[in-house]
């Protein structure tokens, strides 16, 4: 909600300055479909060329996620926090085959059935269940050490992949005001092409090749840029939730006691997002 409103503000402060200034938005009006086509249409097919069709989609899909921000709230990190708990306690009390229904079918375990919003996100789901398959076919005597490495291994790699679209929209940035030199580009050369033309016909062409240069260097600062880096934003934040995952694996087969180890895995996570002392542990008892 916050980036519309940021960008309702941008195009009143732009526009709204050029016409206090006295400028008329008729010439601007009258090229900006063509400009906008010419400069749009080359940034995105300039990233279709450059990247493969998964992180286009991912791309696509990370304008909407600038707008709509992390899709993880609490109650998310709540639901993480007592589903890898009550594994971890399984796994203590009652050994590693206690879990292997679980974890080879997520679907019909009565642990993870109880957050049914965790089984969706496929990604957080395997973190959990393909670390705790390791113990189990391990029959848990394997170093924390080691299984840490893992998981950072895992969690970098989606890390890595999850940041691209960011990298691309920040690429497009830099590549928009270059672009929008081409548009004013041709749109000089159709001047030369009417140099015959009045000197009012003329000015109108020359106007509406500047404004190529303008759109793609206003869509780069202003627009693209800006999302890039809100992007990368949520991009990071989401990224907390598969530490609290690892904090908690890590720091019970370290043998920590449980209080430690949920705290410390609760103090891990933004504020915004950060659930208080009492609802972590009066869930706990809950469950």
């Amino acid at each position: 909600m916050i980036s519309a409103i940021g960008i309702v503000a941008l195009f009143i402060c732009v526009f709204g300055g050029y016409v206090i200034a006295g400028g008329s938005m008729a010439p601007i009006l009258k090229a900006a479909p063509v400009e906008t086509f010419i400069i749009a249409g080359a940034a995105f097919s300039a990233m279709v060329v450059g990247n493969s069709p998964a992180v286009v989609k991912k791309t696509l899909a990370g304008f909407g996620k600038v707008f709509k921000g992390p899709k993880y709230k609490k109650d998310d990190y709540l639901s993480t926090i007592f589903v890898v708990s009550k594994i971890m306690k399984t796994l203590k009390s009652e050994g590693a085959v206690a879990l292997e229904a679980h974890i080879e079918n997520p679907e019909a375990s009565a642990i993870f059935g109880e957050y049914p919003a965790l089984l969706k996100d496929h990604d957080l789901l395997h973190l959990i269940t393909d670390t705790i398959r390791l113990l189990v076919v391990s029959s848990s005597n394997l170093s924390a050490y080691a299984v840490e490495e893992v998981m950072e291994q895992s969690i970098k790699t989606h890390h890595h992949g999850a940041m691209k679209p960011a990298e691309v929209l920040a690429s497009m940035a830099g590549a928009l005001p270059a672009l929008g030199i081409v548009a004013c580009v041709l749109g000089v050369v159709k001047t030369m092409g009417a140099i015959d033309q009045p000197p009012a016909i003329l000015g109108a062409l020359i106007g509406g090749a500047l404004v190529g240069t303008f759109l793609g260097v206003f869509f780069a600062y202003g627009l693209v840029e800006p999302m890039a880096g809100r992007l990368k934003q949520i991009i990071e934040d989401e990224a907390e939730i598969y530490k609290v995952v690892k904090q908690i694996i890590i720091g019970t087969m370290h043998g920590h006691p449980m209080p430690l180890i949920i705290e410390a895995a609760r103090v891990g996570i933004s504020h915004h997002n950060q659930p208080s002392f009492a609802e972590v542990f009066d869930g706990l008892r809950g469950k």
